[in-house]
């Protein structure tokens, strides 16, 4: 079996592709994990009570820019549920 083309370059440039892919995808969810703390954060420093339903939608979002809204909007809102006002369900 010749090996080859796992020494040649081109496979080491997949690989390293392969890798630092991997590592964006890493970067991408921990910046969504830490944005949907931040939101967690607001809105427990506001004294305003959060579901495990609520809880679980922001957790579990992994979209900046819906996270990013949500923050905004954990700012002001009067409700935890009412940070999702501008969200199709």
């Amino acid at each position: 079996m010749d090996l080859s083309f796992y020494k040649s370059p081109l496979s080491q440039e997949l690989r390293e592709a392969g890798r630092e892919a991997g590592r964006e995808e890493g970067r991408e969810e921990g910046r969504a994990e830490r944005a949907a703390l931040d939101i967690l954060k607001v809105l427990a420093k506001r004294g305003i009570e959060v579901s495990e339903e609520v809880q679980e939608r922001i957790t579990h979002c992994d979209d900046l820019e819906t996270l990013d809204r949500w923050l905004l909007e954990a700012v002001v809102a009067p409700t935890a549920e009412a940070i999702f006002t501008d969200d199709e369900v």
